[in-house]
C-alpha cells in the first residue's frame, strides 16, 4: 500500500496519497487535452508544471496544478527529460493498460460516452433502463412476498409452541366449611 505523505494546510494536517513529483501520472481535466493522461517532466513553482504525454497525444506543456488529478502512477525519468525517454518509460511500465483498469478510466470514459450521446441514443438507452428496472422491480416483488410468507409461518410457529396447553393438576377436592 502507497505510503501517505501528510500535507500541511494552515494548522491542519491533510494525508494525501499522491504527491506532486517528478514522474507522477496525471491526468488534464480542463482545455483541449481534457481526459488524457501525461507525466509531469518538471515543476515550474508552486501553481504550475511542465506536462508530457507522447503516447496518449498531450504535447509538452506547462499547465496549472488545477487543471490536473493526480494518479496513483509514477515512472521514473530524471528532471526535465526528453519526450523520448518519457515514452519508453510510459511504455515500460505499461502505464496505459494500468490506467484504463483504475475506476477512476473507467468513470470518465462512461462520461464521454455519455456526452456524446444523440437524442436516439439517449431513448434507447431511457428504454433499456425501462425494462431493465421492470425485471428488477417484478424479481424484487417475488422475493418480498416469498420473505414476509417465511416470515409468518415463522411467526405461527412460535405461537403454537407459546400456546401448548399445560399439564392439568388434579384439584383438591374442596371440603366443607362448619
Amino acid at each position: 500500500m502507497p505510503t501517505k505523505h501528510v500535507v500541511e494546510i494552515g494548522r491542519v494536517a491533510v494525508p494525501t496519497k499522491h504527491v506532486v513529483e517528478i514522474g507522477r501520472v496525471a491526468v488534464v481535466h480542463f482545455g483541449p487535452f481534457a481526459g488524457k493522461t501525461a507525466a509531469i517532466v518538471d515543476v515550474i513553482d508552486q501553481n504550475r508544471a511542465l506536462i508530457d504525454g507522447p503516447v496518449t497525444g498531450v504535447q509538452r506543456q506547462a499547465i496549472q496544478f488545477k487543471r490536473l488529478r493526480l494518479t496513483q502512477f509514477r515512472i521514473r525519468i530524471p528532471n526535465g527529460t526528453t519526450s523520448a525517454v518519457v515514452a519508453k518509460a510510459w511504455k515500460k511500465d505499461d502505464i496505459t493498460a494500468k490506467w484504463s483498469q483504475t475506476q477512476q478510466a473507467q468513470r470518465l470514459h462512461a462520461t464521454q460516452l455519455k456526452k456524446s450521446m444523440n437524442d436516439f441514443d439517449r431513448f434507447k438507452l431511457y428504454k433499456l433502463k425501462q425494462t431493465v428496472n421492470r425485471a428488477v422491480n417484478r424479481k424484487f416483488v417475488v422475493l418480498k412476498a416469498k420473505a414476509s410468507k417465511q416470515q409468518k409461518e415463522k411467526r405461527q410457529q412460535l405461537e403454537k409452541k407459546e400456546k401448548k396447553p399445560k399439564k392439568k393438576t388434579a384439584k383438591k377436592p374442596k371440603t366443607a366449611k362448619k
